[in-house]
Formats: C-alpha cells, sequence, structure tokens
C-alpha cells in the first residue's frame, strides 16, 4: 500500500518541526544551566576570595606577633560563655615564629570542635542511622556551617585589620579568569545599619574598586556577599549580564546545531523533491505506456488492413490499386520501424554495456541522403538549406547514432513549421571543434519551457498544432547521444520566430 505524497510531506514537516522544537529545548536548558552554574561560581569566587583576603591579613597578623608580643583573635562567645574561636599564640623570637604559623592551622580545626560544640559531631553521628555519611551528604548544611565559621574569623580578624577592597577586588578577579569571566566590573564595600532605636536603617558604600572606567547600565546585575556574622557587612560585585558570555560559550554548540538542522532541512528537501519528480515521472511512463499502445496499433491495423485486401478483395490485379495498397503498408512499417527504433535506443542507451562505435564520417554524406528522406515524407512543401565549411568537413563518431540525431532534428523543425518548413543545417569547424546548427521558422518555443524541452517524456505544448505526434523521446535521445559522443547542445527561440539547435562536438 503506497503512502500519498501529501501524507509523506506532512509527516516530514511534523519530523522537522519536532526536531527544531526539541532542539530548542534542549538548547534553552543548556542555557539555564551554564547561566546556574555561572552565577554559582561567581558566588562562590566572592566567598573563595574573602576567605583568601582572611588568610592574608591573618598572615600580616602573625608578623606583628613576631614583632610585637601576642595577639589573641576572638569570634565571639558561645552559650556556655567560652569562645567560639580563639588563637593565641606568645612569642617574641623569630625561633618560635614557625609555633606560630602551626597554631594558625591547628586553630581552623579548633574552631570546627569549638563551633559545633565538643561532642556535637559525636552525638550527629551516633544519632544518624548511616553514621558519618548521612551528615556529609547534607552538601548546604556544611556549606552553611562553613560559611558560618568563615564569617566568624571574619570578625575577629576585622577588629585588628580593617578589610582591604582592593586586594579583595584583585583576588576576585584572579579567580573568575579562572572561569573565563574577565569582564568589566565594579567592586563595593557596604556598611548597613540602624540609629539606637533600630527606626531607621541607613546604607553607606564604605569602599569602591574594579575597573573606574565602567559604568553600569540598568540592566547590571548586582553580586551580594555578607561577610559578617551581624550581615551588616557585605561585598558587592557590580557586572553586565551573564547571558552575553552564555551565549559565547555556546557558539560551538549553536553552530552545529545550525548546521545538523540545514543539513536535515536539505534532506528532507531533497527526498520530497525526488518523490515529486518520481511522481511525475510515474505519471509520464503511465501516458507513455498509454499513447505508444495506441500508436503502435495504428500502423499494424492499416497495414494489416492494405494487405488484407490485396489478399482477399482481388485489389492486387488493379495496379493503381495495388501500388496504393503497398505503398501504404510500407509507410505504416516504416513508421512503426522509426518507432520500435527510437524505444530500442532509449533502452540501449540506459544499459551499461552501450559502447559507441567511433568512425569518421563525412558530414555531406550523413546529412544529405537525410535531407532527401524528410522531403520525401513531408506532407508539406520542405526546403532545406545546407552550408558546410569546408565541404569536405568530418567528424568521428558513430554513424548511426550521428544520423539519428540529425533525424530528430530536422523531424522537429518540419513538424513545428506551418504552411511551409524553411531549414538551414550549417556545419562549421573552430579549431578542433565541430559546431552543427539546425535552424527553422517555426513556431518557435517559450522561453520558460526551454529548459525542460530536453526531459524524458517532455513536450512542448503546440497551441493550434494539433497534428504534432510524439513521446517526449527525441531531444531526449538526442542530448543523450551527444553526451555520449563528449559534445554539447544548446537551443536559442522565440516564440514565432523559430528555433536553432546547436551541437557541439
Amino acid at each position: 500500500m503506497k503512502l500519498p505524497l501529501k501524507h509523506i510531506v506532512i509527516l516530514v514537516i511534523c519530523s522537522l518541526t519536532g526536531i527544531f522544537v526539541y532542539q530548542a529545548y534542549w538548547l534553552t536548558g543548556l542555557y539555564r544551566t551554564m547561566k546556574q552554574e555561572m552565577e554559582s561560581n561567581i558566588r562562590d569566587a566572592m566567598r573563595t576570595s574573602d576567605f583568601n583576603e582572611i588568610v592574608l591579613r591573618v598572615n600580616e597578623l602573625q608578623k606583628d606577633n613576631v614583632e610585637h608580643g601576642s595577639v589573641t583573635v576572638s569570634a565571639g562567645y558561645g552559650a556556655d560563655g567560652n569562645s567560639l574561636v580563639t588563637s593565641q599564640t606568645i612569642s617574641y623570637t623569630d625561633s618560635t615564629y614557625q609555633d606560630t604559623l602551626h597554631s594558625r592551622t591547628e586553630t581552623m580545626v579548633d574552631t570546627l570542635k569549638t563551633a559545633t560544640g565538643d561532642g556535637a559531631i559525636a552525638e550527629a553521628v551516633a544519632s544518624s542511622e548511616s553514621g558519618l555519611d548521612v551528615l556529609l551528604k547534607k552538601q548546604d548544611s556544611l556549606k552553611d556551617l562553613l560559611v558560618s565559621i568563615q564569617q566568624g574569623i571574619h570578625s575577629g580578624v576585622d577588629t585588628y585589620i580593617d578589610v582591604n577592597l582592593q586586594r579583595y577586588d584583585s583576588l576576585l578577579m584572579v579567580v573568575l579568569e579562572e572561569h573565563n569571566l574577565s569582564v568589566p566590573h565594579r567592586t563595593l564595600l557596604i556598611y548597613t545599619g540602624s540609629d539606637a532605636d533600630s527606626t531607621v536603617t541607613f546604607t553607606d558604600t564604605l569602599g569602591i574598586a574594579g575597573d573606574s572606567s565602567y559604568i553600569p547600565s540598568p540592566k547590571a546585575i548586582r553580586y551580594d556577599y555578607e561577610f559578617n556574622r551581624h550581615r551588616s557587612q557585605r561585598y558587592q560585585l557590580i557586572i553586565e549580564p551573564v547571558g552575553a558570555i552564555i551565549w559565547k560559550q555556546m557558539t560551538g554548540i549553536l553552530v552545529t546545531s545550525f548546521i545538523i538542522l540545514l543539513i536535515l532541512g536539505f534532506s528532507f528537501w531533497f527526498l520530497i523533491r525526488t518523490l515529486l519528480k518520481q511522481k511525475t515521472l510515474d505519471e509520464m511512463k503511465s501516458d507513455f505506456t498509454n499513447n505508444i499502445t495506441h500508436e503502435l496499433k495504428t500502423p499494424i491495423a492499416v497495414a494489416y488492413a492494405a494487405n488484407d485486401a490485396l489478399l482477399n478483395f482481388n485489389q492486387a490485379d488493379e495496379k493503381s490499386k495495388r501500388e496504393q495498397y503497398l505503398r501504404i503498408s510500407q509507410e505504416q512499417l516504416q513508421r512503426l520501424s522509426g518507432l520500435v527504433e527510437q524505444i530500442l535506443s532509449m533502452s540501449m542507451e540506459r544499459r551499461k554495456t552501450f559502447r559507441l562505435h567511433p568512425e569518421e564520417i563525412e558530414l555531406k554524406g550523413v546529412i544529405t541522403p537525410l535531407m532527401e528522406q524528410h522531403q520525401l515524407k513531408a506532407d508539406k512543401p520542405v526546403n532545406i538549406q545546407l552550408e558546410i565549411e569546408p565541404e569536405t568537413l568530418t567528424i568521428v563518431a558513430d554513424r548511426t547514432h550521428f544520423g539519428n540525431i540529425i533525424s530528430n532534428l530536422i523531424d522537429n523543425a518540419v513538424n513545428y513549421s506551418k504552411e511551409q518548413a524553411e531549414l538551414t543545417i550549417s556545419c562549421r569547424q573552430t579549431g578542433k571543434t565541430v559546431i552543427i546548427s539546425v535552424a527553422d521558422r517555426g513556431i518557435g518555443i517559450p522561453f520558460e519551457k526551454q529548459k525542460h524541452i530536453f526531459d524524458k517524456f517532455y513536450r512542448v505544448p503546440t497551441g493550434n498544432l494539433h497534428n504534432v505526434k510524439g513521446y517526449g523521446l527525441g531531444l531526449f535521445y538526442v542530448k543523450s547521444m551527444v553526451e555520449k559522443h563528449g559534445g554539447t547542445i544548446t537551443v536559442k527561440s522565440e516564440p514565432g520566430k523559430g528555433s536553432t539547435f546547436t551541437i557541439t562536438l
């Protein structure tokens, strides 16, 4: 069961639409994922840079400890009154400087213990069904815990050394560049507070760093990171929307997706075009089969009737009648032979074993007999003028098929002329190239039809010339044989003024 062409077209369109929609959905999802990841990277970069800035300030404190004495850093007190984060170093000599560094390292471990209580972790593990794994799987809880610890350290260090905004900005840009986010920006240090009775809240910008030439647009995005425990101080990073950066990073994927869609679109278009051509060809073949069946029966029936009259109705005794019937039989058999020969030539041309038998032939010796044959069989006056330069011009070609080429062109010129056929056949040599043209003064061919006249089974509408019969094989055969000889054929025509077919070999 054949699927109708319109159903195939609908399926193809639905397939392309589905692929396009899925591709758009996938790209949109990828964009959102990359955007979320990039924004997460920005916030992590702000937190990491803040930690690095604290470490650098702690290093400065340690240097001061070595030179000036001991310093105790506290990040607040717990419910029991004990210090949550305490780092104390007492030293005045260079020999104990390494102990100072060791003390700072141990402080981070002590911080985690004191911040959660001495037995908090052990109690959490004991109370959980799966032990420590459950606690470690709670990524958000651990992250919040680390941020809280970092804020506690921040509060203690800020007591002795103020935040260095310029250094923080430099550290932040290094981390952002690692994530391919080197963009114009502003970094602000903001303080938020209130009056004594908490009735008025105010915000003050304590410092600005970053690109001095950058002026944020109305669409600029602001990322905040609150670094102290009271949420009164925060860093603010101002940059333009990251959408353009994400699209730039997705350029390779977008180009690849676009190329894939183009290839699919072209493939489906070519498929539909091929199906349409195949459908047209099938219809033409069906028409050809119907027409050729009728045309084959006609000469056979006429020749049979003439022969039957001679044999069974004593028409052979009268000379004029006998000659008339014999002539009719001969004409019909010639017509039948020509039709069969044309069909066989088409079949042979498509065979892989088809071979030409080229030989050197004289153009005048081949064309002159063809002119006489067409003048004799034509039912209208035919005047053919032959021009050959030089007169002994020869070419290397298959004699039979070359004769059929010229015969087809002459036959078309005669058939598509009106009351009288005026033809000019010219042959000339240009260098190693032979140019043969057959010109007539017939009805001509419309310009939009000229590109189709060499197609198989195609026939140009003949207007009021209803006596022109054919099957759309002649010019297709001519073009095929000319190309087999390594040549080309072109046509120039204008309706009402005739046509000129030019063969170059």
